[in-house]
């Protein structure tokens, strides 16, 4: 009897094979090897933090927290459609491992995108206010494709530059630019070809003025001429505002999924 008690209590010594449970989503388990997984296919995405494994186990929790959303609309993207998105991305050299995490959080954000699309982009919608703001920022970071003609001055001192009215025509610029001593630059080109300094003086500048002056530099705008690209702008900036507005709302779904989620945290380094 006293050599089964002795075996018994070795046996309880032995830590159980397996991985650790660090954490568990309404009682999913998920193993610190799932968040190594996780971590090592970050690496390969070439996504890195100083708090990757803290990330990883989010990242693994919202796929489950996704998941289950999805599935209470039927939503359960298939193994080929995962696949090929995995190979678009270039996902394809993968241990067996990391291929079944990475066809999981695909799975699961193909599912999200698919639920954002049926239920809350139906929802939104962008004011033309909307799309001309969202122009406005777009023509001072990177122009739109709008054909400008424009005079530049370089090295104008400032006495100068306060005595440049508004000309009537563009050759009325030049001659007034002539006449303060100045060597008017006539230029044409798209917007988008601009620097970012010409840019940011010239976006909300109305034609035939000149504009204040920076660094010695005063610019004006003769003409500008709105292209064929320019057409199907409005159209294209809508999609996009409607899509960043659909986004920040499926952040905040997200969030209150999250707290509905039962989440237990088993281990205080990976503390959300």
């Amino acid at each position: 009897m006293k050599k089964v008690l002795l075996f018994l209590s070795l046996f309880a010594t032995v830590p159980a094979f397996g991985a650790s449970v660090i954490a568990t989503v309404n009682g999913t388990p998920i193993t610190d090897t799932d968040v190594t997984t996780r971590t090592t296919l970050m690496a390969k995405q070439g996504k890195s933090a100083t708090d990757n494994r803290r990330v990883a186990l989010q990242n693994i929790i919202d796929d489950q927290i996704k998941l289950a959303y999805a599935a209470n609309f039927n939503v359960n993207p298939d193994d080929k459609t995962v696949d090929d998105e995995l190979k678009k991305m270039g996902l394809t050299d993968l241990s067996a491992s990391e291929h079944e995490m990475a066809r999981t959080a695909m799975r699961a954000e193909i599912a999200w995108q698919i639920i954002i699309a049926r239920t809350i982009l139906p929802t939104v919608d962008a004011t033309q206010e909307d799309i001309n703001a969202e122009k406005q920022n777009l023509a001072r970071e990177h122009g739109l494709p709008i054909e400008m003609t424009i005079i530049r001055l370089t090295d104008v001192p400032t006495d100068i530059v306060g005595k440049l009215t508004k000309p009537e025509s563009c050759e009325g610029a030049m001659k007034m630019a002539e006449y303060f001593g100045g060597v008017p630059q006539k230029f044409t080109a798209m917007q988008y070809e601009l620097s970012e300094d010409i840019r940011a003086q010239i976006t909300s500048l109305p034609e035939l003025t000149w504009s204040p002056g920076a660094d010695g530099i005063v610019l004006l705008v003769c003409s500008s001429r709105k292209t064929d690209e320019y057409k199907n702008l409005d159209d294209i900036i809508k999609q996009n505002t409607m899509f960043k507005q659909a986004m920040f709302m499926a952040d905040q779904q997200l969030k209150q999924l999250r707290r509905k989620a039962v989440i237990v945290i088993n281990d205080s380094r990976y503390k959300l």
